[in-house]
């Protein structure tokens, strides 16, 4: 696809453009972005962010529509249900949803498998899911089963009106027993995989205090306020605690996966007005690691 920027976008985001311009989603136009499959006059875009002038030639390859989500037979815990929403613990290991380079089942699936009337509720191959967790994180999530319930999860998750509290491991300890960390987080343009803090990205706050020292490690409770992208592993490893185990932005040492585990959602349910407070202890394998180093 090919696409002369008019003016009346000059000066644009080129995501914002895409989206516009060539009917896709935002989401879909900074992952095509992230993969390198979108070029600005001959050379690849860097970054969702980058500016387009009047005139400028985007071209890219539209990606073929995904193949409709099928249900399949995924474990998982159930840790509340009603007619409207679920609140269920993922293991590690399960990808949230359906992406790109992301193969075998998924959580959206198993949900699908589960409650079958959710297909249509949210967004396509996503149905039900209002939040994520990556891959190696476990704990809770919750799921919208209906579209009344999907609208008002959404707005309680953009108006930080969800606690969100994790578990983390990390090596060293924090100077103070408690801290916020507010750093604005973006796709790294040269390895569009991970997570970057930059002054350009979008606003991400994290809360912590020290659960418990262990020597060249501690243990955290994390309070999520905003949801970004691999948000607790990057914050915390830019300020010198990188989670144990994590691959990507930690140390392979002190864990045997990322030490990272979603372990209270608190919030008010969107049509009762009830509060839902869910909590979920730690797994084996991670609480395995405490016990040894205990």
């Amino acid at each position: 696809m090919r696409i002369v920027v008019p003016a009346e976008y000059d000066g644009q985001r080129c995501d914002l453009i895409l989206s516009r311009l060539a009917a896709i989603s935002r989401s879909q136009a900074r992952d095509l972005i992230a993969s390198g499959g979108v070029t600005r006059n001959g050379t690849p875009v860097a970054a969702p962010r980058e500016a387009v002038a009047t005139g400028t030639v985007l071209e890219f390859e539209p990606a073929p529509p995904p193949l409709p989500l099928q249900p399949e037979p995924v474990a998982f815990g159930v840790v509340y249900e009603d007619a409207h929403l679920a609140v269920i613990d993922k293991p590690a290991g399960v990808v949230t949803h359906p992406g790109a380079g992301e193969t075998g089942p998924t959580l959206a699936a198993g949900v699908l498998h589960r409650w079958p009337s959710v297909r249509g509720v949210g967004a396509e191959n996503r149905w039900g899911i209002v939040h994520r967790l990556d891959r190696d994180t476990s704990g809770l999530l919750v799921v919208a089963l209906d579209a009344e319930a999907e609208r008002g999860l959404r707005a309680a998750i953009r108006e930080h009106r969800v606690v969100r509290e994790y578990l983390a491991l990390v090596h060293g300890s924090p100077g103070a027993p408690s801290g916020t960390i507010e750093a604005p987080l973006e796709r790294d343009p040269v390895r569009p995989t991970r997570m970057r803090v930059d002054s350009a990205g979008r606003p991400a706050t994290t809360h912590f205090r020290v659960e418990e020292r262990l020597g060249a490690l501690t243990l955290l409770r994390v309070t999520l306020e905003t949801g970004r992208t691999h948000q607790i592993r990057v914050h915390l490893a830019t300020i010198g605690l990188p989670v144990a185990g994590d691959r990507i932005y930690g140390r392979t040492s002190g864990s045997p996966r990322t030490f990272l585990h979603a372990t209270r959602l608190r919030f008010d349910h969107p049509l009762t007005g009830t509060v839902v407070d869910a909590v979920s202890p730690l797994p084996a394998d991670l609480a395995a690691v405490l016990d040894a180093l205990s």
